[in-house]
């Protein structure tokens, strides 16, 4: 094992940024400077909240500082909560504790406009004096002499949910089950909120950072604009984040510095901007907003103009970590086709993915497709019987189980059965939709929770596809590796993925420098092999930009020509990096 370079906190500095105002009698400061009161008589301070913020902290916290003549609570204005039950129930799919559809909801509709014009008229009632407006939703009372937009990325509010710290979109219920509140917030509330929130990053006077709670950060909103802008020039990383599993492994702990004396670590988001954070170095102060702010902000000069037309302000490309090196096996699982998640979920497209093997343990194994001459009715039947607890689920029986090795690629378009098995070290490549996993059997396991994780036989059944079996998979699906360039001191090959996903992957040897281009479209790198490679511009567009193994990268559309060479202790070995675009 390598000696741990693994950077967990990537962040970048914001050239001509104002530094930020760091704790609550600061931050008190700056907005007291900002509302001009020695110099007009009243100023309305309006601070929308992202779902998940610490509403009444953040207002307890100014309320004391700023002496508010008077403090509306935009909740007062919120529809009563079987109105609001009933707003959402469509989208949330009855009682399936996973799945639902996508909401086209908008804030609006969770308030009662009498109640609004309430607010209104009570903010207009005090000629004189700072009013101060705290919530989701404040914007819709005012539009405010000062606007304050406090973010948070979907991970922390994640765990808030789990910690029963945070509530649902218009609702009190801290303590539902963490996996329930999730599902809220994945197909109603943050649909709802990222609505709400796209138009008004344009208007934010300041931002204000409470993923620390202890230490808060409020940053002034055209240095975070200058950072969204600035950060689509170069490469970049986001934040990444690890969590365990049921079937987690140990490698990352080495690998990526963590928590020795955690359980496990399963799982590691390294690329996913729904889900993670970026960290803005606004002169010397990290500021943390979520990643996403960035795909809303600067979606064409990230994606490129081919790759937004097609998705839109999206970010199409995952990267994250399965570990199960002294872990388990995965789900024996499918994902929906394309037409299914369009019909039953609301999404355009679905989770095709690969898996890249960055390390395999000697007895390591992928299941991918299904053997020659496989029965459906008897195999559904004996999932069916597993789940019912009748007799346990024979993998081996219906499904190939290849030898994996450090390099292999395993593509799985959707629709095909698969698994990574015990000791690997999977890095997986998908398209973004990351929940919609149809679990066949959980090796009769428990979930970190002491419960029976979901298993969505129905779902799965529907979408099979069982003609992929030994002879097509072992054809398509296993190491479909060709050259495609070489160079001094380089060579490049195609790995994937299926004709049938959207994603081209691409892998470059290196013992010298690389040369790459965008071509108009993002692209999302990993160095699959050695310590160190950095990252430049030919013609000195972006300071050179260190990377270490296992890192991903981003290199937004707009960068155009970059090359990549070892680094470092890397000098003199051969490196190699994955790459992922988007076929255009």
């Amino acid at each position: 094992m390598r000696k741990p370079n693994y950077e967990k906190f990537p962040h970048f500095p914001v050239p001509g940024a104002k530094s930020c105002a760091t704790g609550w009698d600061a931050i008190a400061s700056r907005l007291l400077e900002a509302a001009g009161l020695s110099r007009r008589s009243r100023c309305v301070l309006v601070v929308e909240c992202y779902p998940g913020v610490d509403e009444a902290q953040v207002r307890a916290e100014l309320s004391a500082r700023l002496a508010p003549v008077v403090a509306p609570d935009p909740r007062e204005a919120l529809l009563p909560p079987d109105k609001i039950e009933a707003l959402v129930a469509p989208f949330l799919g009855g009682d399936d504790p996973v799945f639902g559809f996508l909401s086209n909801l908008a804030l609006p509709q969770f308030f009662d406009p009498a109640k609004v014009e309430g607010l209104r008229a009570q903010v207009a009632a005090f000629p004189t004096g700072l009013v101060l407006l705290v919530g989701c939703g404040a914007r819709l009372i005012a539009d405010g002499d000062v606007f304050v937009y406090a973010d948070l990325a979907r991970w922390e509010a994640q765990l808030r949910f789990r910690r029963n710290e945070s509530a649902n979109l218009g609702t009190v219920n801290h303590l539902l089950a963490p996996g329930l509140q999730y599902k809220r917030a994945f197909y109603v509330d943050w649909r709802v909120a990222d609505r709400w929130k796209r138009p008004l990053i344009a208007q934010w006077d300041f931002v204000l950072d409470t993923h620390d709670p202890r230490a808060p950060k409020l940053a002034d909103g055209e240095s975070v604009r200058r950072g969204l802008r600035h950060a689509v020039t170069r490469p970049f990383r986001v934040v990444p984040l690890f969590d365990p599993a049921p079937w987690g492994g140990q490698w990352m702990k080495e690998a990526c510095d963590l928590d020795r004396d955690a359980r496990n670590y399963g799982w590691c988001f390294d690329c996913v901007p729904e889900e993670n954070s970026l960290l803005l170095d606004l002169d010397g102060v990290r500021l943390e907003l979520p990643a996403i702010d960035l795909v809303f902000d600067q979606p064409r000069a990230l994606l490129g103009d081919a790759v937004h037309a097609r998705f839109g302000d999206e970010f199409p490309i995952r990267f994250d970590f399965l570990d199960t090196v002294g872990g388990g096996h995965l789900s024996f699982q499918v994902h929906p086709l394309t037409e299914y998640m369009q019909q039953h979920f609301g999404l355009h497209y679905t989770q095709d993915e690969s898996y890249y093997l960055l390390h395999a343990e000697p007895d390591a194994t992928v299941y991918l497709g299904l053997k020659e001459g496989v029965e459906p009715t008897a195999m559904l039947r004996d999932l069916a019987a597993a789940q019912a607890g009748t007799a346990p689920f024979d993998a081996d029986r219906y499904a190939n189980r290849f030898p994996a090795k450090q390099h292999d690629h395993f593509l799985i378009p959707a629709g095909t059965v698969h698994c990574s098995g015990a000791g690997a070290m999977v890095l997986e490549i998908s398209a973004t939709p990351y929940v919609f996993t149809f679990k066949l059997w959980d090796w009769a396991r428990l979930g970190l929770d002491g419960k029976p994780r979901p298993i969505h036989l129905a779902h799965g059944a529907a979408n099979i596809q069982w003609d992929r079996t030994t002879a097509w998979t072992m054809k398509n699906l296993v190491n479909a590796i060709t050259p495609a360039a070489t160079g001094d001191g380089w060579r490049e090959e195609r790995t994937g993925l299926h004709e049938r996903e959207f994603i081209e992957t691409r892998r470059h040897w290196f013992t010298k420098k690389v040369p790459h281009d965008t071509r108009g479209g993002v692209n999302v790198l990993n160095l699959v092999q050695g310590e160190e490679a950095v990252v430049e511009s030919p013609t000195g567009a972006f300071a050179p930009y260190v990377v270490h193994y296992a890192e991903t990268f981003i290199v937004p559309a707009a960068v155009g020509p970059y090359t990549i060479r070892p680094h470092g202790p890397a000098v003199g070995a051969e490196c190699a990096t994955l790459k992922a675009y988007v076929r255009t």
